[in-house]
């Protein structure tokens, strides 16, 4: 019986690593996988789900209050009723017991709760809106790593192909100098060529295990069988300023921005309470025994509606009016930087993609001319025609141009993630569920 439990153990186990694996071998996987798991995301997440609490607490100043008491011990008593009771002057030492318990129902407050109610939902989808942003960027960062994988990827293939070229011409220039019919410095430049051909072959290599580091650290797996994604080129707008018009009306945080504002409107209101009354019911009941030096019961019931009104307060209640006032105008004020934050990081993103787009066409050219000249050489240096340095000049170009190609290539790539992430749509490009506290209270409740 223990052996098929751990047999099944073991099989749920690698059933488990298996689909951890599998889960990231597409954008969308990886992108999915890191933000369920990122401690940023988690963190702001956390943090807007405190802030739903605050407006529970807010909300309980609609409901009833109920205190009880109960007292028991000694109490000496020296007071006209003792006096006149004893004839005399003397303390009444008794014990005392007391109980009570007292309702109260808030009737008005000056709109205090439901403004604080009001400041605390608006809080609440601040951080929802910061939840949203928190993700989207995160998945930025996440596409990026994957992306860089698959740059390094091919720049470790093109480095490899590179050094086998040399490593051609140097088995040739070889052989030539063993017939005679060489010189021996060509030799000793093929050579050196074999060797800069292997010093930038484990260039590249370190720099594709530092990009599958930072995978991991991004992701949170391993970045093994990645695919190549396809291009999100559709859904880039047909113009900047219908990206622009977008990033306005989507982005997470110039939506976070306003909903500061209006905690900051319901904040003031808040503020205006206690220049007005307040109103309580109040119902309340006794049962003591024993009290002020009298014996036996004392008990009542009691049901009031109570006015409060403090008339001088000092100022105070006076500061903190305009001290709202003010918070307001920052908070505008921030909402206003960010717009124009908003409007910049399209902009900065849609000048990338374009440059890079513009590029794209000369990067190809330059390829095709370094391989038709590298070949043309070849032929040339093989009749005599071209020296052995030609040759060798020739494909390292051809290397270089088609590096200057592959990162032209994911660097178009990742400008147009980029700029659906600065239009707030990057999640939704991908097809990946936004975590639950990013939903705003105001919408969960419409």
């Amino acid at each position: 019986m223990k052996v098929i439990k751990t047999t099944r153990l073991i099989i749920t186990t690698a059933l488990c690593i298996s689909s951890i694996s599998l889960s990231a071998t597409t954008l969308e996987e990886a992108v999915d996988a890191t933000i369920k798991t990122n401690p940023d995301v988690l963190a702001a997440s956390n943090q807007r789900n405190a802030v739903a609490q605050e407006v529970k607490q807010a909300y309980a100043g609609y409901l009833p209050t109920i205190d009880l008491a109960i007292g028991t011990g000694w109490e000496s008593s020296d007071n006209p009723t003792t006096r006149a009771r004893q004839n005399r002057h003397k303390d009444v030492d008794m014990n005392r017991d007391e109980a009570s318990i007292n309702l109260r129902q808030m009737l008005f407050d000056g709109m205090s709760t439901k403004n604080e109610v009001r400041r605390q939902t608006a809080r609440t989808d601040s951080r929802a809106y910061g939840v949203f942003g928190a993700a989207e960027n995160t998945a930025l960062e996440a596409v990026d790593a994957y992306l860089n994988v698959l740059r390094e990827q091919q720049l470790v293939d093109l480095a490899t192909t590179n050094l086998e070229a040399h490593e051609r011409t140097n088995d040739q220039i070889r052989l030539r100098s063993e017939r005679g019919v060489g010189r021996g410095s060509d030799a000793d430049q093929s050579r050196g060529r074999v060797a800069l051909a292997k010093a930038n072959l484990i260039a590249e290599q370190s720099n594709l295990h530092d990009a599958e580091t930072t995978y991991l650290r991004v992701v949170g797996l391993t970045s093994e069988s990645l695919n190549e994604p396809q291009s999100p080129a559709e859904l880039i707008p047909d113009s900047l300023d219908e990206a622009i018009s977008r990033g306005l009306d989507n982005h997470p945080t110039l939506k976070s921005a306003q909903a500061d504002v209006e905690s900051a409107n319901a904040q003031h209101d808040t503020a205006l309470a206690p220049f007005y009354p307040r109103v309580d019911f109040e119902l309340g009941a006794t049962a003591n025994n024993d009290l002020d030096g009298v014996d036996g019961h004392n008990n009542d019931v009691t049901a009031m509606f109570r006015l409060r009104y403090n008339l001088l307060n000092g100022g105070k209640d006076n500061a903190r009016l305009k001290e709202t006032g003010y918070l307001i105008n920052e908070a505008s004020e921030i909402r206003n930087n960010t717009h124009r934050e908003v409007e910049q990081s399209v902009r900065l993103s849609w000048n990338a993609l374009q440059t890079v787009s513009n590029q794209m066409e000369y990067f190809q050219l330059h390829v095709d001319s370094s391989i038709n000249s590298r070949d043309a050489y070849q032929q040339q240096f093989g009749l005599g025609q071209r020296t052995l340095l030609d040759l060798l000049d020739s494909e390292n170009e051809v290397f270089t141009s088609r590096q200057d190609l592959v990162n032209a290539q994911y660097d178009q790539l990742f400008a147009m993630y980029r700029i659906l992430n600065s239009m707030g749509s990057l999640l939704q490009a991908l097809n990946v569920v936004l975590p639950e506290a990013a939903v705003t209270l105001t919408s969960a409740n419409q």
